[in-house]
């Protein structure tokens, strides 16, 4: 009720005294007599109870904020300690302790046994009223009780961010924009960690293919040869000059007659041992008499005046393949593409034995920043966001597959182990500033369009099943286990991405940004979603 309110009601109140006072008439005087005191109990009621509420509500909110803060502390404190520290925090948020004193506090700490951590906190207090007491000595005060609950630590926080660093995040001021949002929330999402491992972050920058490090170099799941695409193929020297990939490499070569320059016009060509021959049939028909050639020109004669007969020799041209050496894979610069399809979309562990399940190594020019596997070291963490490069074409559907490998315990980034007594919450959030216009396979775009495949656009069309294949994988409540955002930042004339709408765990996780500072306030809204998994009530 309004102060302004309670006035005109005691001051209506008062004339009303007033008029009675004057009345002459027994009977109204006697009714007055009568009802005065119930009159005055009901109407301050009001005061008392409008006071009593302002009381109330500081209580509780002082208790919750209490239990908040506790939440934060509880790590390395005794049961004892923490009562101690509850009293200290609540004394200084409770502000009405002067008209409502609390008489009884209380806080009861649980610690993780595999549930997660709890607090629960009690107040009691009163306040005295002014006008109820006339009533009688059951009006005297007016009881305030609080209590609540805070749990953390059941919920562990597992996040990939999958960030595009192609050229185009170059304009307007986008691509440090998404420097600054991504650092905002690895500090945000850091804060609700007590433990080590509370809260894990990955990192996969992204353009046409993604840089594992090229520190891996020797990984058996590095695949290096056997496709035209691969790296042994397109990168090394050939021993004729001017041929830089393997297959134009290995189709020249040199001929032992030098006025040969192709195979088969070598390999057809040849001399005599006898000058003047200059085909095979004709060269080992002919011969040479030792004694007096020129009079001896038949075998027959030759023998006949005893001189030795020399059958001519047929010599062809030798061709000699140009050789082509690869380079030493020390000088990898980390990018691979994808995965020989239909792993390209998969979540499976690559296998030695099965070379289409590794990952094709290719030295992209445009390769970005290196993936950076879970981790809780946040400064590690914000050092490679702030090595984040825009350059290359746009393949979201590598960056959310690696986005996505990044969250599984097995090669290549080797995700920690997850204790069973916790919750665990996986979440991939992927931004892109574009469309799709380039991946592994050249006839689905050229780095500015994307072809169209069966009707769709192509690379789109992989990103599609990959996304049906992360949704399709389940908690053992049956939910999706995964929590997919997916974030446009469409600062020019694009239509909206289908496929990042697809993409999103439903129609709120999908975010259209038209200015490059979108993105820190949606990565700043999205991180307090995330924080809220780790206090659940």
């Amino acid at each position: 009720m309004s102060s302004f309110r309670i006035f005109n009601q005691v001051s209506g109140l008062q004339r009303l005294l007033a008029r009675f006072g004057r009345d002459k008439r027994g009977n109204v005087a006697v009714i007055f007599a009568i009802t005065l005191l119930p009159m005055l109990g009901l109407v301050g009621a009001a005061v008392d109870y409008a006071r009593a509420n302002n009381a109330r509500t500081a209580l509780q909110t002082a208790l919750d904020t209490t239990a908040l803060m506790i939440s934060k502390d509880a790590a390395g404190l005794t049961a004892s300690q923490i009562q101690t520290r509850a009293q200290q925090y609540f004394n200084a948020l409770y502000t009405h302790s002067a008209e409502a004193p609390v008489s009884n506090f209380t806080a009861v700490y649980s610690a993780n046994t595999g549930g997660g951590s709890s607090i629960i906190l009690t107040a009691n207090s009163a306040i005295q009223t002014d006008f109820m007491k006339v009533l009688g000595s059951q009006f005297n005060q007016i009881n305030l009780n609080g209590a609540t609950t805070t749990k953390w630590g059941s919920t562990k926080l597992r996040v990939a961010l999958a960030l595009d660093n192609t050229g185009s995040m170059s304009d307007s001021g986008k691509i440090g924009a998404l420097r600054t949002a991504a650092t905002n929330l690895v500090t945000q999402l850091s804060a609700t960690a007590t433990n080590s491992g509370d809260v894990m972050i990955s990192l996969v920058p992204f353009a046409k293919d993604v840089n594992v490090g090229s520190s891996n170099y020797q990984q058996f799941w590095v695949k290096w040869s056997g496709q035209s695409d691969t790296w042994d193929e397109n990168n090394g020297s050939c021993s004729k000059s001017g041929y830089t990939t393997k297959s134009t490499c290995q189709a020249q070569g040199s001929c032992s007659i030098s006025s040969k320059s192709t195979q088969s016009s070598c390999t057809s060509a040849g001399s005599c041992s006898i000058s003047g021959y200059s085909t095979q049939s004709d060269c080992q028909s002919a011969g040479v008499c030792s004694k007096s050639p020129s009079s001896n020109t038949t075998q027959s004669k030759c023998t006949k005046n005893g001189g030795t007969w020399t059958t001519g020799v047929w010599t062809a041209g030798v061709w000699t393949n140009a050789v082509w050496t690869p380079s030493s894979h020390s000088k990898w610069n980390g990018c691979v593409t994808d995965r020989d399809q239909d792993y390209d979309i998969a979540k499976t562990a690559p296998d030695s034995s099965n070379s289409s399940t590794l990952f094709p190594a290719e030295q992209y020019s445009a390769c970005p920043a290196s993936v950076m596997p879970l981790s809780s070291d946040w400064t590690s963490l914000k050092n490679a966001i702030a090595a984040m490069q825009p350059n290359g074409g746009t393949n979201q559907a590598i960056g959310m597959a690696w986005g996505w490998l990044s969250l599984i315990q097995a090669n290549p980034l080797n995700a920690p182990a997850e204790d069973s007594n916790y919750q665990w919450s996986h979440v991939i959030i992927l931004l892109s500033d574009g469309l799709n216009t380039q991946d592994r396979w050249p006839s689905y775009g050229n780095g500015n369009t994307q072809s169209t495949c069966s009707g769709s656009p192509c690379i789109d069309a992989r990103q599609q099943k990959l996304c049906d294949n992360i949704k399709a994988v389940k908690d053992s409540n049956g939910n999706s286990l995964y929590t997919i955002y997916t974030i446009q930042v469409n600062t020019g004339s694009d239509p909206t991405s289908s496929v990042l709408q697809y993409c999103a765990s439903d129609p709120s996780k999908f975010f259209m940004l038209t200015t490059a500072n979108q993105i820190i306030t949606t990565f700043d809204s999205i991180g307090t979603q995330l924080a809220k998994l780790r206090i659940t009530q």
